[in-house]
């Protein structure tokens, strides 16, 4: 019965690509370094001759960083699954890039299947039909392409609205793909206390429960139609209140709406001052996401609404999702991962709005406070298999999980991120998969990491793209520090997801001292070079200490303190009074994350 609630959640509309002769981004600019990359090593996007790239715009990130997104073309037809995002930095420079293919496409674009063919495979994938779209012949970026058919099929399944993209294979008719835009998911809790300030509009004696600052928010019942009174006092604080429902979503949309813009750097859902409407009352055990607004129904007792805080800011966090990079469709465990940024950013509300005990204080525990069926807590996202059957770690048989089971891997990954293996904060204890021992970066900054991760997002988008595009991410909103980009990588390798191939970074340095032998007399100096070499993009700042130094001798460095890749001068300085004889000099190399040490072997003569 736990897995009977449903959060569902929906793509962005598919591009519309138009080609150019030449395999460089259509309307590149000169001077952009993201387009000068794309124009100057198409070998890095695996091109084909007969690829050609679009821009298809630019996303402001935190810290100055641009998020330029691309889709391909391949002999004029639309690829899916060959979009890729490149990352450039405040001054100027490509700091990464984020590539769904993993290989040139090679195939002829000759279809065997006819489009009536291929309407009639699409409709048999849903049970009850109610419009079909013409399909769309394209290129799947699947090893060296598959020619397919895209139908959209429209009705339901299973009592429930259904959006259906099925993918035809136009050589043989198998069905190659199919994703549903409205997918069924989980969610939590609700009230936040009374009185609670919502975003409303005043009109003469009319007021409705319309956001007049957020943009295409506005709450009512299942007409679609924003809630109307004559004054502005909504709700009385009843579970079973539609109004009341009203107030509490509104108040969990504005939270959220908050959150992502002073946390996270993005404005509005969709990063562009967008919000959307919600309804309420729904004749369901149910809360889902339909693609242009969210409905909310009632627990299974009848006894409350589906709309406290984490779970509206669920519903609203696959927004988030499907309006980062990437075509919003693919396999399930996409479906999987955006599931599980419905709990992240719910987490993060929750942690934003930081209420008292008595409503909703921050937690990661999803569903706590609706109890939804009677049988508790939803998901734990600090031990996902205190739910049974919910995995603590990645293994071969997540990616096809149900979403709602699946997105314990990542909540955990997040849950260690944010609070690591033993918070000191109140937070419970979170045992890893290969007993190492974590400490987490809080929930704000890991949250700007995991929004730098869905920046990089594309079409293809398996538990270890999310692993690579996160690592990135963490190197460049922090540049000079290991100290975040070590914590994400140490966190994914404890929920035991692989590394990706192309994960080229990582973030140490070495320290060296030449030369390591040196002989000195009383009263005089010596001096070393003391060297260091990273490799990481980012450099990071070393502090310099030498240990182990025998009574009468001093030492000192010019610089003190030197970034990775450069230089000091050690100079030790021998006291008459120092007695003859070998000693073992220890320099430690302080660095952001971790240190490091080397040693000089010093013999004071006679």
């Amino acid at each position: 019965m736990r897995r009977n609630a449903a959060l569902a959640l929906v793509t962005s509309a598919v591009c519309v690509l138009v080609a150019t002769s030449v395999p460089v981004p259509a309307n590149a600019s000169r001077s952009d370094p993201a387009d000068l990359l794309v124009k100057a090593r198409p070998a890095l996007l695996h091109s084909s001759p007969k690829d050609t790239y679009v821009r298809q715009g630019v996303i402001e990130g935190q810290g100055g960083l641009r998020y330029t997104t691309y889709t391909r073309t391949y002999a004029g037809l639309p690829v899916y699954g060959g979009d890729f995002v490149v990352v450039s930095g405040a001054t100027g420079e490509v700091l990464s890039t984020s590539v769904s293919q993993d290989s040139p496409l090679d195939l002829a674009t000759t279809p065997r299947l006819g489009p009536a063919d291929a309407i009639r495979v699409a409709r048999s994938q849903l049970p009850q039909v109610s419009s079909v779209t013409t399909p769309r012949l394209l290129v799947m970026a699947q090893g060296r392409g598959r020619l397919a058919y895209e139908v959209v099929v429209q009705g339901a399944a299973n009592g429930r609205e259904s959006k259906l993209h099925v993918f035809v294979d136009a050589l043989t008719g198998a069905v190659a793909e199919k994703s549903d835009e409205v997918r069924a998911g989980v969610g939590n809790s609700y009230y936040n206390g009374n009185p609670v300030t919502i975003g409303t509009t005043g009109s003469g004696a009319t007021f409705s429960m319309v956001d007049p600052v957020r943009r295409g928010v506005r709450c009512g019942g299942q007409n679609g139609a924003a809630y109307t009174g004559p004054d502005d006092f909504w709700g009385n604080g009843s579970g079973t209140s539609f109004e009341t429902a009203c107030v509490d979503v509104l108040f969990a949309i504005d939270t959220e709406w908050d959150m992502l813009k002073n946390w996270l750097g993005r404005v509005g859902f969709n990063g562009l001052g967008d919000g959307y409407p919600a309804r309420v009352g729904l004749n369901d055990v149910n809360a889902y996401w339909t693609g242009s607004y969210a409905s909310f129904g009632h627990t299974s007792d009848y006894q409350r609404q589906l709309t406290s805080m984490d779970v509206v800011a669920h519903e609203y966090g696959h927004i988030v999702f499907a309006t980062t990079p990437g075509i919003d469709l693919g396999d399930n465990e996409k479906a999987i991962l955006n599931e599980s940024t419905g709990d992240i950013l719910a987490a993060l509300t929750e942690q934003y709005a930081n209420e008292p005990a008595a409503f909703d204080p921050p937690d990661y525990i999803v569903g706590e406070e609706i109890n939804i069926t009677g049988s508790g807590p939803l998901r734990y996202m600090y031990k996902p298999s205190l739910m049974p059957g919910d995995p603590d770690c990645f293994t071969s048989a997540v990616p096809t999980m149900l979403p709602q089971i699946g997105a314990g891997v990542q909540n955990h990954w997040f849950y260690l991120l944010a609070e690591g293996t033993n918070p000191t904060n109140g937070q419970p204890p979170s045992p890893t998969c290969n007993s190492s021992t974590i400490v987490g970066l809080g929930a704000r900054k890991a949250g700007q990491i995991y929004m730098g991760t869905l920046l990089r997002k594309t079409t293809s988008w398996p538990h270890t793209a999310a692993r690579r595009a996160s690592m990135q991410a963490a190197l460049d909103l922090f540049p000079g520090s290991c100290l975040e980009y070590n914590t994400v990588k140490a966190a994914w390798n404890a929920v035991r997801v692989p590394a990706h191939g192309g994960e080229p970074y990582t973030c140490e340095f070495s320290v060296g001292v030449a030369p390591d032998t040196v002989t000195v007399q009383p009263g005089q100096q010596v001096s070393v070079t003391v060297s260091s070499s990273t490799v990481s993009r980012a450099p990071q700042q070393i502090s310099l200490v030498a240990k182990g130094l025998p009574a009468g001798m001093t030492a000192s460095f010019s610089p003190a303190s030197i970034t990775t890749g450069a230089t000091s001068t050690l100079t030790f300085t021998v006291a008459a009074s120092t007695a003859p004889g070998t000693y073992t000099i220890t320099v430690l190399a302080d660095g952001v994350a971790v240190d490091h040490t080397a040693t000089v072997t010093l013999t004071v003569m006679p």
